[in-house]
């Protein structure tokens, strides 16, 4: 039995590798269902799940969908946290020029919408040489604003920025931050950031901060990362399948194609949402 065991395990390991970086074929059917997904989610009147509907329209190659939809709202818009979203999931869909909207928050005197401006700026990218990107990694008083920040310039490869977020990897005592940079190093960084960022898992205070860290190392293609991801899409935790599902997408998973397909039923329309939108990305 143990021999079996041992066997069974090195195959499922190799799967990872075999599927990594490969193009997913979806059938006709599950394709309907995925845009059913994301468009049932884009008309939600939750609003974050309705901008990561969005991100899965745009990603599957629908940004168009997303443009007609989306500038009359960001119009109507007076909430900053909200204009951001609107701001980033128009850029991300080819309306550039929403970029300035993140910008301007970010370079106003009300710091509301600050952190929203600056992550949603990593997430769509191209602000790396913009002043305010700048002078928002360059204070200290508030953290995650300096980490998002980094993040952006991150993005970018700028060098000051990466060695921040590793030092912060390395050092931080708060749970929030060290899995707020795993977060960034898994879409931003490289295989050889997975030792600091699997140093850190002892240190993950709960299943969500050590899912965080478990997804990085998966998109990072780190095997066992990649093991509890697929653990984690079968989580009793619907954040964790939220995580689970959108993090199947960047780290190229396509040996979870069965795993994703059943969550496009799930009971969270988060999860169904981000399982739509990495069913999408793996099959472009």
């Amino acid at each position: 039995m143990k021999l079996n065991w041992i066997v069974v395990s090195f195959l499922f390991l190799a799967s990872f590798t075999l599927h990594a970086d490969e193009r997913m074929e979806l059938d006709a059917p599950t394709k309907v269902r995925c845009l059913e997904v994301l468009r049932a989610g884009f008309v939600s009147d939750e609003f974050w799940p309705s901008m990561h509907a969005a991100e899965g329209l745009t990603l599957g190659g629908y940004g168009a969908e997303v443009r007609e939809r989306l500038v009359s709202r960001l119009n109507a818009e007076k909430d900053d946290q909200r204009r951001c979203g609107l701001a980033r999931e128009l850029v991300r869909a080819g309306d550039t020029k929403k970029r300035e909207v993140m910008l301007d928050i970010l370079r106003g005197e009300d710091d509301y919408g600050h952190v929203h401006a600056a992550e949603s700026l990593y997430k769509v990218a191209g602000a790396a040489k913009a002043k305010p990107i700048r002078a928002a990694f360059a204070q200290s008083k508030n953290t995650n604003l300096q980490l998002m920040a980094a993040a952006a310039l991150g993005q970018a490869g700028d060098a000051e920025a990466l060695a921040f977020l590793r030092k912060k990897m390395r050092r931080a005592k708060d749970p929030k931050v060290f899995t707020i940079v795993a977060w960034v190093l898994g879409r931003v960084g490289g295989k050889a950031d997975r030792s600091l960022i699997r140093s850190r898992l002892v240190d993950a205070p709960d299943p969500i901060a050590k899912a965080h860290l478990q997804h990085a190392l998966a998109a990072l293609g780190d095997r066992e990362g990649q093991m509890a991801l697929t653990r984690n899409l079968e989580s009793d935790n619907p954040s964790i399948r939220v995580f689970a599902a959108v993090f199947s997408g960047d780290a190229r998973m396509t040996s979870v194609k069965p795993q994703l397909i059943e969550l496009l039923e799930d009971e969270t329309l988060d999860v169904r949402i981000r399982a739509a939108q990495s069913l999408l990305v793996l099959a472009r």
